[in-house]
């Protein structure tokens, strides 16, 4: 039995681990044999994952005989490999933000028969699309735990489900009764080369929301929540248009007054004509306790084709901070739009002053009023991007 003492971890190795397990695809050893003995500790390993019940219903499939792995592979082939490859093919060279991983995605579809050992982790049961606990809940981790344990070794792996749409063909090949759920094909190698680094993504800050959906803070919060914390907001749609037509309407500064209702227009100043890093413009708003007011505003983000913001009042000591960013996924443009609040004085400022007790609840209006309008502008942008 393992013994684990928290106190003694080597958390920077845990982490390291944690933070590089993704799919390993052009980097896998296809001439290196994997000894049983390694995939067998890796499960031990997942089997002590937490499962409904605490009732052991995972069951794995370890496929190395070739003539198997071909079959998989012209399974899998059909099912993604020919659209990655063909997807491979036709962004290549053409600086898509998703050329790298089609290269990647269709090497691992053209040598899949290669790859040292097929592992196909399926678990006891038939998933019913019910929502009730129990099935994928007691295997995702598990299989999950068997990736990062072969990180940790040294191996490489990639979570593939693609196949999974060819399910009664790999049931035939493999007998795997009408019983089990199969729930991933995952390609298990060596690694070409030790070393991994982390992937682009959103910091927590962004994406963690406290007491509530999309509800950010820049700090903190205190308790109660105060505006130096930096409250915030988010709202996220996906648009199914090509990215350039998004852009085009996210960096036009006076769009926003057509679907929100407290924006009234904007308009570039000095000698700003244009979207750049350091432009300026003034917008106008209005709001049923404050009356209608202009407020000058400064780019201070400017990413072309990625990312669009400006703050509000003075750079140095914003009233606001707003924040379009665009992401690529499959099929769609996925569009982040985000507030957050303070330090300086905004139009709130005179509210909590007066009422300093109140502040949490100041607060908490102000961003919902915040979010319905950011929501209806970028419902807005996506009826017009989409038309």
């Amino acid at each position: 039995m393992v013994r684990f003492d928290s106190s003694t971890a080597d958390v920077a190795s845990v982490d390291g681990v944690l933070a590089t397990t993704r799919a390993v695809r052009l980097r896998l050893d296809l001439e290196r044999e994997v000894d049983d003995q390694i995939l067998l500790d890796c499960i031990d390993l997942a089997e002590q994952s937490p499962s409904g019940g605490n009732q052991g219903s995972r069951r794995w499939l370890l496929i190395r005989d070739p003539a198997l792995k071909a079959r998989l592979a012209e399974l899998y082939m059909a099912s993604a490999g020919k659209w990655m490859i063909e997807a491979r093919d036709r962004i290549v060279g053409t600086d898509h933000p998703n050329e790298q991983v089609m290269r990647s995605a269709a090497h691992l579809a053209e040598h899949l028969a290669k790859v040292p050992v097929i592992v196909i982790p399926t678990i006891i049961g038939r998933h019913d699309n019910s929502g009730r606990p129990g099935l994928f809940d007691s295997v995702i981790q598990g299989a999950w735990s068997f990736c990062l344990a072969l990180r940790a070794r040294g191996l490489g792996t990639a979570w593939t489900t693609a196949i999974l749409n060819a399910e009664d063909d790999i049931a035939e090949l493999l007998g795997i009764p009408d019983t089990m759920t199969q729930i991933a094909m995952i390609p298990v190698a060596w690694t070409k080369g030790t070393e991994f680094g982390t992937a682009p993504r959103y910091p927590a800050r962004e994406i963690a929301y406290f007491d509530g959906f999309a509800r950010t803070w820049e700090r903190g919060p205190s308790d109660p929540p105060r505006l130096a914390d930096g409250p915030g907001t988010v709202v996220e749609v996906d648009i199914k248009a090509q990215p350039e037509r998004v852009w085009e309407l996210v960096t036009d500064i006076d769009l926003g007054a057509r679907f929100s209702s407290e924006l009234l227009g904007a308009d570039w100043s000095g000698d700003s004509t244009g979207p750049a890093l350091g432009a300026t413009f003034t917008g106008r708003n209005t709001h049923a306790a404050i009356g209608e007011w202009s407020v000058p505003c400064f780019v201070d983000v400017y990413e072309d084709g990625k990312a669009f913001g400006w703050c509000t009042s003075d750079p140095g000591n914003p009233g606001a901070r707003w924040r379009f960013e665009l992401e690529p996924i499959a099929g769609a443009v996925r569009l982040r739009y985000r507030g957050l609040l303070g330090p300086g004085p905004s139009g709130i400022s005179a509210a909590i002053a007066a009422m300093p007790d109140k502040e949490p609840r100041i607060l908490e209006r102000r961003i919902d009023e915040h979010r319905a309008n950011m929501q209806a502008v970028v419902d807005g942008i996506k009826e017009l991007a989409e038309a």
